[in-house]
């Protein structure tokens, strides 16, 4: 005879958190509350506000009104509002405003010592350096901050200002130029920062001299661990109204 023992079956024991394990629990619970915590303080209270990365500006090589070369990389390093125009233009003076007054108030701007230089692209391929000088000459430009160029080339012209600028224009068959009223700011790495192309409640004038600023504080104080903060208000869209 076979002897069968009967064996009682042992209760399945849970598997306990050693005293390090619950240590490490405790530790990743706080540091999610306190990231939750942070992010939901950072959305509320929104500290650092920034201007959108939009995407690269273009690249270009342009004449200027003095018959000189214009290209992106002189604009390196510094901050370049562009705008674009034509010398014959009837209906461009409020576009000429805005930059003039854009041009004004920079000395009372807070930009931390950044330059800025404002560019208008004259968008006729019939442009010249004479002509450009006499339109800037005519607007009050001044020739240290605001410059003017173009070139003689339509498809290139086309590339540039619809294709990288995002500014719609053509030219008819007739010679008549339609052309989109269209500001875009720059900063000194290349990237497009904002895009104006519609009247505000503040004029854009005041608009994007303010935006300068807040362009300014990001440059200013976003290295080492503040860059960490800012980073945070690009991921949150902390954007300048």
């Amino acid at each position: 005879m076979v002897d069968i023992t009967t064996v009682s079956p042992q209760p399945i024991q849970e598997p306990r958190l050693t005293q390090r394990g619950r240590r490490w629990f405790v530790g990743i619970a706080v540091l999610a509350a306190l990231v939750v915590g942070s992010v939901f303080a950072f959305v509320t209270f929104q500290p650092i506000q920034v201007l959108p990365r939009v995407r690269l500006a273009p690249g270009f090589s342009l004449v200027d009104s003095e018959g000189r070369s214009l290209t992106s990389e002189d604009m390196r390093g510094r901050f370049a509002l562009y705008t674009f125009s034509y010398s014959s233009c009837v209906t461009c003076d409020s576009i000429d405003q805005t930059m003039r007054e854009v041009q004004e108030g920079l000395a009372s701007a807070e930009l931390r010592g950044f330059e800025v230089a404002l560019v208008t692209i004259s968008v006729d391929p019939a442009e010249t350096p004479e002509s450009m000088a006499s339109y800037a000459e005519s607007v009050g430009a001044d020739p240290e901050v605001w410059a003017f160029a173009t070139v003689n080339d339509q498809r290139f012209l086309a590339d540039v200002v619809a294709g990288g600028f995002g500014t719609y224009f053509s030219l008819g068959d007739d010679g008549i130029i339609t052309l989109d009223r269209s500001f875009v700011l720059v900063d000194g790495a290349g990237i497009i920062r904002n895009e104006y192309k519609y009247a505000t409640q503040a004029s854009d004038s005041e608009r994007i001299l303010r935006h300068l600023g807040v362009l300014a504080e990001e440059e200013a104080n976003s290295h080492g661990p503040a860059g960490l903060a800012y980073e945070a208000a690009h991921l949150f869209l902390c954007y300048a109204p």
